[in-house]
């Protein structure tokens, strides 16, 4: 009988035991965070025609959306597209088998929980886009080389398209509210970029009101002071186009937000703050709170804003007509329908 662990007659040494925990912990495989895979199938005109018979409407949607806000965590698109967390869950592991999205999962920190998977578009989503639309992946603006995942500015870009998110939920359940449009901050820097560069910009009515606004998602790694220097380039932008559109300001504590409105004391441009928040209808809601504003006064609902600066006359002054050049209309009202389609 040999006196071998393994139990046989070769001359293998024994194996060695570790004598403490701290020794026995090393001996353990080490946990990695796997990179996403950098080179995607190859996508051919048989493989393309295949997937797009695959594809529902609501699956273009998806990826449209994917493609313009870069990254979508399966609850926001719970939120957008689905109603419970397993058919949604279902549904992006089916487009992920078909190399029309890829996924990955943030460290989230110590003590923190698992992050949420995040979605981002595919090349093989990215190709039936283009397909669909009549242009090439260059046209489209498809970049897979982007790295989405370890992007320094990737939980500013998860916390923009959550605000915008519940906005889509609202009107799925509400009948008479809309979100009209919804720009990236890309979409707002090919606009606007050479005055002002907003996180989004959004249009939403409610009940009869309506509202376009830019956001300013903050997040707390900014001064308080460069955050209120982003108001120089807002009224270079008013003053260039005559349009008069207010600014939000979504802020991460109730102090951040005190603090911020001490700097925000002009009152020549409409301007509201709220604090981050996902109870009841979230940033529709009764959160608002314009500059300036009467000691005591109510919070608005984010469509009630169309009249919270009644000394400012909001969207085009009527002293500046539109120019014959002038492509904002035709701009808006294809995003208009983009947006409302994709509902």
């Amino acid at each position: 009988m040999s006196d071998k662990p393994c139990g046989c007659s070769c001359t293998c040494q024994p194996a060695q035991q570790p004598t403490t925990r701290r020794a026995a912990a090393r001996k353990l495989p080490r946990f990695t965070i796997q990179p996403i895979p950098a080179a995607q199938p190859r996508l051919d005109h048989t493989a393309l025609m295949t997937l797009a018979a695959r594809l529902t409407e609501r699956d273009y949607q998806i990826l449209d959306h994917l493609h313009r806000h870069r990254v979508l965590t399966t609850h926001q698109l719970q939120r957008m597209f689905f109603t419970i967390a397993q058919a949604t869950r279902a549904r992006m592991t089916i487009l992920f088998q078909l190399n029309a999205v890829t996924r990955f999962r943030p460290w989230a920190g110590y003590g923190a929980g698992s992050a949420p998977i995040h979605w981002a578009l595919g090349k093989a989503g990215a190709a039936a886009l283009a397909a669909r639309y009549g242009i090439t992946l260059k046209e489209l603006g498809y970049n897979p080389d982007i790295p989405v995942a370890v992007s320094s500015r990737l939980t500013h870009q998860v916390g923009v398209n959550d605000y915008f998110s519940h906005l889509h939920s609202l009107t799925r359940r509400t009948p008479h509210a809309a979100l009209r449009a919804w720009l990236s901050e890309r979409q707002c820097a090919e606009k606007w970029g050479e005055l002002a560069r907003p996180d989004a910009y959004g249009c939403w009515s409610e009940n009869g009101h309506q509202i376009d606004f830019f956001l300013e998602h903050d997040t707390g790694t900014e001064t308080l002071k460069r955050v209120a220097d982003k108001l120089h380039d807002y009224r270079d932008l008013v003053h260039a186009t005559g349009i008069t559109t207010p600014v939000l300001f979504w802020l991460p504590s109730p102090t951040r937000e005190t603090n911020l409105r001490k700097l925000l004391t002009s009152s020549d441009l409409p301007i509201a703050t709220a604090v981050h928040t996902t109870h009841g209808d979230g940033p529709a809601g009764p959160v608002w709170l314009p500059i300036p504003a009467e000691p005591g006064q109510a919070r608005l609902r984010l469509a009630d804003l169309d009249n919270g600066w009644p000394h400012l006359t909001l969207g085009r002054s009527t002293e500046q007509p539109a120019s014959a050049d002038d492509d904002d209309g035709e701009f808006l009202d294809r995003i208009f329908q983009d947006e409302t389609e994709s509902r």
